[in-house]
């Protein structure tokens, strides 16, 4: 069984800096892609950033610019470090990965069990 250990949340002060990191741990065969949305209260769950496993990266319009997604092939994690926080970037943080347990098995779809960050003007 897969999973999401997620760590660095918090509460920082807007135009501040956090880093958020997760690591997949488990019976991995391969992970396609791996990162991270977020839900803020009363709203959807949205992406953020994810990566591939050739780390190409897609962000949301919103973070473009002050968020940076990076990826540790060798060790199943990603990291977020998010610059120049908003009071609007306050969500709780998901980790994402879409994975293999086994070469022939299905793709999974596995999620942390989030990290809170807020963010104080």
């Amino acid at each position: 069984q897969v999973q999401l250990g997620e760590s660095g949340g918090g509460l920082v002060q807007a135009g501040g800096s956090l880093r958020l990191s997760c690591a997949a741990s488990g019976s991995i065969f391969s992970i396609n892609t791996m990162g991270w949305y977020r839900q803020a209260p009363g709203k959807q769950r949205e992406l953020v950033a994810v990566v591939t496993s050739d780390r190409s990266t897609n962000y949301a319009d919103s973070v473009k610019g002050r968020f940076t997604l990076s990826r540790d092939n060798a060790k199943n994690a990603v990291y977020l470090q998010m610059n120049s926080l908003r009071p609007e970037d306050t969500a709780v943080y998901y980790c994402n990965a879409i994975l293999k347990e086994w070469p022939w098995g299905p793709l999974q779809n596995s999620w942390g069990q989030g990290t809170q960050v807020t963010v104080y003007s």
